[in-house]
């Protein structure tokens, strides 16, 4: 296993972290964990130099961290654990504090190593701050309860500044793959934390397994043309070959996951082959061509005075197109301004440079994500 230090934390991860939110589970039922596979899955993970540990209040039904916490018994000093608070449970601001002790509880530990602000974006920071989140933090690190402070981080480049440049954090948690490099925090967010000295964990590597068994047709086929390449490696390679990235986050939900993860892991400190950049070069062009919006996410449309977050819900229109995935965009689409807020006063069309319908385009966007009356949990199916 390789290692990376973790920022200003300084500590030594391995580059392969245990994402706890996919594990094995019984009868299709995702509260009810196998604890026995989940426990020889993470024995082999630790057993082959995986020291971190990712998991959450929400995971498996609020059932995944009594699963880590069993799995890891005699096995708790080997690893750094991380977990993270569910900003939408807190209605007050002793709801933080309770909610931590009550994860202290389940995963039947003194101190968590690194405690995440759960999912961040403008709505909740807001709501976090009115609620005095910062006097929280210091409070829980100086009671010795969690000994590195962190956030993960779901909405634009420029919400991810503000989030980063209000508090002396540590680390975060972004998502990225060689499909959302100009995705939420993008490079240039995992650039700009590393600059600040934050580690950076990486979610979504394989983009919930797009990169592998989700792939276009066209995609495939280029994948499959090169004797040997293997496109959960490739993927994994790819983000790995960006220095700012201190550890990658993989769900796994079955062993051989885990032998092939840690196997790959072997190669994390090597350089992508130029066939490698070429293959993965081709598929971003593929994928950039089913986008319909020539959104530039300039801005210029904004502020939207009806509150509609006009750049996202057009971000959220082309991940769903590019990926034939309306589940899983409508996910995070329900958490901003969304397009049935307009009122159709034109503001936004007479500043953008892209010349985007956009009035007409929302009523799409619309159509697409607000039909369905389906509701999502905060872990449905998204590493977070």
């Amino acid at each position: 296993m390789n290692y990376r230090i973790f920022g200003k934390t300084g500590k030594k991860v391995s580059v392969l972290g245990f994402g706890c939110m996919r594990l094995p589970v019984l009868d299709n039922d995702n509260g009810k964990v196998n604890i026995p596979e989940a426990t020889r899955m993470l024995h082999y993970a630790i057993e082959h130099g995986v020291n971190y540990i990712d998991t959450a209040y929400t995971y498996h039904e609020g059932k995944g961290e009594q699963a880590v916490a069993k799995a890891l018994e005699g096995y708790r000093s080997k690893v750094y654990l991380a977990t993270k608070l569910p900003v939408w449970n807190v209605e007050k601001h002793e709801d933080m504090e309770r909610l931590l002790d009550e994860q202290l509880q389940r995963l039947n530990t003194d101190v968590i190593d690194f405690y995440l602000v759960h999912s961040l974006n403008r709505n909740y920071w807001k709501k976090l701050v009115d609620l005095d989140l910062f006097d929280f933090l210091h409070r829980v690190k100086e009671k010795g309860k969690v000994q590195h402070l962190g956030f993960s981080f779901h909405d634009d480049y420029d919400q991810f500044v503000t989030i980063v440049d209000s508090f002396p954090w540590e680390f975060c948690q972004i998502q990225y793959n060689y499909l959302d490099e100009n995705f939420q925090a993008g490079t240039k967010g995992l650039k700009y934390a590393h600059r600040k000295g934050l580690g950076v964990a990486i979610m979504e590597p394989l983009r919930g397994g797009t990169l592998v068994k989700g792939l276009i047709p066209e995609a495939k086929e280029l994948i499959e043309s090169v004797p040997g390449l293997n496109p959960a490696e490739l993927a994994l390679k790819w983000v790995w070959s960006h220095p700012e990235v201190a550890v990658v986050l993989s769900g796994m939900s079955e062993m051989a996951n885990v032998v092939d993860n840690v196997r790959y892991s072997e190669n994390s400190e090597t350089e992508l082959l130029p066939e490698e950049k070429e293959i993965i070069g081709q598929i971003q062009k593929l994928y950039r061509q089913r986008a319909k919006v020539n959104c530039t996410a300039c801005k210029y449309c904004m502020p939207c005075p009806s509150g509609v977050d006009i750049p996202q819900c057009l971000e959220y229109y082309n991940q769903a197109l590019m990926h034939d995935d309306v589940k899983r965009a409508r996910f995070w689409y329900n958490r901003i301004g969304k397009a049935s807020n307009c009122i159709e006063c034109g503001n936004c069309e007479t500043g953008c440079p892209q010349n985007i319908k956009i009035i007409d385009t929302l009523k799409k966007v619309r159509e697409m994500f607000e039909t369905s009356k389906e509701v999502e949990s905060p872990s449905a199916g998204v590493q977070s």
